[in-house]
């Protein structure tokens, strides 16, 4: 009996032993897997020093475009923050995931369809701290900014700041910066920053009316990016000081483009295409200049694989870093209804061409709009003027009573998108290219667009 009793005792202190070393071999990995924190600024397009905007002082993003790698072709699902912010956070499509319609599915209790999970799941799993926050002047605050068209039964995240992470528990941050969307807010909190930009030496978009309404509306955009690259700069001064930027991998990004009046909501470049830049020590080369096509949707990707997890097959979103990189031909992205405004655009960009289709071309750019008749100046001024025959040819076209049904762009040659080259005899090749793609990915994947919203929103 004693010797049973013996070896019993020692098969559980083995056994104990041997789960303590797994447990350990466990937080051992879990320690060294980076940390990972997005920055998100609220609506703006490449107005920043490190790409060649001369216009702005921008130097914290600037050296931190140095210490990384600066992206130039990257592009949002779509043009608006409840549309774009769903599919960043699921890696999928708003289309392939019912989630295209802006502020929708806030209170029918829908949830993502199976496989489909916020990539945050997939980070608790892998044993990350999940942070939420916004960055203010003095550091970070509590926020509730998720703004997504989808419900989940389970929490995104864990706390507003890392501090509150156990110890050695590698991180991820979600951290927005609200500063430089578009409110009653900008003006004031951009008035105790200097210094500020003279409205008549702002470069205005040749397809805004020159008019001093227009310049300070635009002056007072780029004071918002002055303001906010101020705030990064305290930011990172804060990972230097817990010595944590070495083993943290860093994104600063956009929601969407510019909140003007032919950007956001819009499928042109200036609504779409947003800033990317990213910095890795040890991972990625310094002062890297990347032009491939990227979609908002391959930073939820390649976040993942930088955790070290899996990524799941049925994600649309790409990694874009490590072994077997490929680039995108192209990307798309998607307009659908924008609070009570009904309107439905796809677009499809490369390198060289924008095209879009416009499924409802009966209707106006500039339909009415809530939103945009009360936040945006030049909305309303540029109607006035429109119907007092006071713009440009350039100008005009966004005021324009229809849409044409299909819209082709150089964008080499046209950056502004203003040449639309669908008729023309001499691209006939290339817009045909471009509608078999679009009617291929709408078939592959089952694009919501195609179905009518069972519940249209009441007019705000």
């Amino acid at each position: 009996m004693k010797k049973f009793l013996s070896i019993f005792i020692f098969i559980i202190i083995f056994l104990s032993g041997f789960n303590v070393s797994q447990s350990q071999i466990q937080n051992s990995r879990t320690a060294h897997r980076p940390n990972i924190i997005w920055i998100i600024t609220d609506d703006i397009s490449l107005e920043l020093g490190c790409y060649g905007y001369t216009q702005v002082k921008t130097p914290n993003l600037d050296a931190f475009a140095r210490q990384g790698v600066k992206h130039t072709n990257t592009f949002v699902t779509g043009s608006v923050c409840s549309i774009s912010r769903s599919a960043l956070m699921t890696g999928m499509m708003q289309t392939t995931i019912d989630a295209h319609n802006h502020r929708s599915h806030r209170d029918d209790g829908y949830i993502l369809p199976a496989p489909v999970k916020p990539i945050t799941d997939y980070l608790q799993q892998a044993g990350y701290y999940r942070v939420l926050a916004e960055l203010t002047p003095t550091g970070l605050k509590k926020t509730d900014h998720l703004d997504f068209n989808f419900n989940w039964p389970n929490k995104y995240f864990d706390g507003d700041d890392w501090k509150q992470r156990k110890e050695g528990q590698p991180f991820f941050a979600e951290i927005h910066i609200g500063l430089t969307h578009r409110g009653k807010h900008w003006k004031t909190s951009i008035q105790q920053h200097q210094p500020q930009i003279d409205p008549d030496k702002v470069k205005l978009p040749p397809y805004y009316p020159d008019h001093p309404i227009a310049r300070e509306d635009w002056a007072t955009y780029l004071e918002s990016i002055q303001l906010m690259d101020f705030y990064v700069g305290n930011f990172l001064k804060r990972l230097d000081k817990e010595g944590l930027s070495e083993n943290t991998a860093v994104i600063f990004i956009s929601d969407h483009g510019r909140c003007h009046i032919r950007d956001k909501q819009f499928l042109y470049d200036g609504g779409i295409r947003i800033p990317f830049l990213m910095r890795w020590p040890g991972h990625l080369k310094p002062g890297e200049i990347n032009d491939d096509l990227i979609s908002s949707i391959d930073i939820s990707a390649t976040t993942l694989k930088i955790a070290g997890v899996d990524v799941p097959k049925y994600m649309e979103g790409r990694p874009f870093v490590g072994p077997g990189v490929k680039e995108r031909e192209y990307i798309v992205a998607a307009k659908d209804r924008m609070d009570e405004t009904v309107d439905k655009m796809r677009a499809v960009r490369t390198k060289k061409y924008k095209y879009i289709k416009n499924y409802y071309p009966d209707r106006p750019y500039m339909q009415p709009n809530k939103y945009k008749e009360t936040e945006y100046p030049v909305w309303n001024h540029m109607k006035e003027l429109y119907g007092q025959g006071k713009l440009t040819t350039e100008q005009a076209l966004f005021c324009a009573p229809t849409k044409p049904p299909e819209e082709l762009y150089d964008i080499q040659a046209d950056p502004d998108e203003l040449h639309n080259l669908a008729s023309s005899s001499m691209h006939q090749k290339t817009i045909k290219k471009f509608r078999r793609i679009l009617e291929k990915w709408i078939k592959e994947t089952d694009d919501k667009g195609q179905y009518p919203e069972k519940e249209l929103p009441q007019t705000k």
